[in-house]
């Protein structure tokens, strides 16, 4: 698929999950829908590896190199950023994620040796501009919360965890590994994770039988997970890590949207000009220099 379509695509589906996961907090807790999540997307990922040819069997250090992808994208990030929106809004959250393309820009220097480009670190700084300025209301009222520090720790040792996630399948990729095979012992790996810390802490396994977490849990596993992440990984492929990460400064713009549909979300003066800021430093980080 063309490299613009594919990014759209992660966008529109990453941007919606945020609505879906809404529908699985409740009755289940977070690490236990996580284990769900992640086992029923390694399944289907496991499927069509095969189904397609894709060669599964790894090297013991490409093994170890992918438990750490799946260690950090699909368990610890994870988990983490659950207990953070325990503290935070979704506002907060989302805006304290995009620091994920400065952590990208700095880890690729330190880890690959990777050339920081001016454009790209300007439109960073746009893209998390555009993003305070689309949760303008929600950042005043979460600093008056005596728990915002708690939250915002957590938060951004979670946006860490997942930008170390983003260096090692950079590394993935490079070593030529294919992309559905290791999206397919990532998220294995990631449930392993995700069990051993429900274990760990005690959590009870439960399961909610209702449609509305039936239905997010299987869009969540399917185009959430399956398939949005094994796009992203061709992205970090095709584009660098630090570019693909510039798709998190989108998802709130999408999750606004669906709001706005759904939740009946008032757009703001600040909030509009947010959303050209963010255009603007898409078009920045994506295309020709000019």
């Amino acid at each position: 698929m063309p490299t613009p379509f594919i990014y759209a695509l992660v966008v529109l589906i990453w941007g919606t999950t945020w609505y879906a996961i809404k529908f699985q907090l409740g009755v289940v807790a977070p690490e236990i829908s996580l284990v769900y999540r992640f086992a029923l997307a390694a399944v289907c990922v496991f499927i069509y590896a095969r189904a397609t040819g894709s060669p599964l069997r790894l090297s013991f250090r490409d093994h170890c190199m992918v438990a750490l992808q799946g260690a950090t994208l699909f368990c610890l990030n994870y988990w983490m950023t659950y207990l953070s929106t325990q503290y935070l809004t979704s506002g907060l959250v989302a805006v304290l994620f995009t620091s994920i393309i400065f952590f990208n820009l700095v880890n690729g220097r330190l880890l690959f040796n990777t050339r920081i480009e001016r454009r790209v670190l300007v439109a960073a700084v746009a893209g998390v501009t555009g993003v305070g300025l689309l949760f303008v209301p929600e950042l005043r009222a979460a600093l008056r919360e005596p728990t915002i520090a708690h939250g915002a720790v957590l938060a951004l040792a979670a946006t860490y965890i997942a930008s170390l996630g983003n260096m090692a399948a950079a590394r993935n990729t490079q070593a030529g590994l294919p992309v559905v095979t290791v999206n397919a012992y990532g998220l294995a790996y990631g449930t392993v994770g995700l069990a051993v810390i429900a274990a760990v802490r005690g959590t009870p396994f439960a399961f909610d039988a209702h449609w509305p977490y039936v239905l997010s849990l299987l869009y969540l596993s399917l185009a959430g997970t399956s398939l949005a992440f094994g796009m992203y990984l061709a992205l970090i492929k095709r584009i660098g890590a630090s570019r693909a990460a510039y798709t998190s400064v989108l998802f709130p713009v999408v999750a606004l949207l669906v709001s706005t549909l759904f939740e009946g979300y008032a757009w703001t003066l600040p909030a509009i000009f947010g959303l050209a800021v963010l255009v603007a430093g898409n078009a920045l980080a994506l295309g020709r220099a000019r």
